[in-house]
């Protein structure tokens, strides 16, 4: 399918999480110019139990995904960071000016419970789109 100017074709990244499998959704998708990355927590089989090597193991996926879907953490919008304990948000601090230092996005901060009790944090982010050439 071809893409016109000014129109965007919705477009799906798909990992191998199996939670995508189990609960029917996918990493990314985007459209309009934009790209919404689901909620994504520490990635691999081994999960540190700090809280910043979470962050960033989270972040690194999510940089995946947003080059897949022709964007970058630079142009990441809004961020939406999920703790089941927010007293550890702190500790996330470094990374989060590490990664978004010079372009920091709208954010949010959200106590809640996690889909499993090994992760300390999720990230969910909306992103521009570059423009096709």
């Amino acid at each position: 399918m071809r893409e016109e100017p000014g129109q965007r074709i919705l477009k799906r990244y798909r990992t191998d999480n199996p939670y995508e499998e189990k609960v029917g959704y996918c990493r990314a998708t985007s459209a309009g110019g934009f790209v919404f990355v689901a909620g994504t927590t520490a990635q691999g089989s081994d999960i540190s139990d700090d809280v910043a090597e979470q962050c960033r193991s989270a972040l690194d996926a999510i940089r995946s995904a947003l080059e897949y879907m022709g964007s970058h953490i630079d142009q990441v919008l809004r961020v939406t960071y999920m703790l089941p304990d927010i007293a550890e948000f702190d500790a996330c601090w470094p990374v989060l000016h590490d990664i978004f230092n010079g372009n920091p996005p709208a954010a949010t901060v959200i106590e809640c419970g996690l889909i499993d009790p090994k992760y300390r944090i999720e990230i969910e982010v909306t992103a521009l789109q570059r423009p096709i050439d």
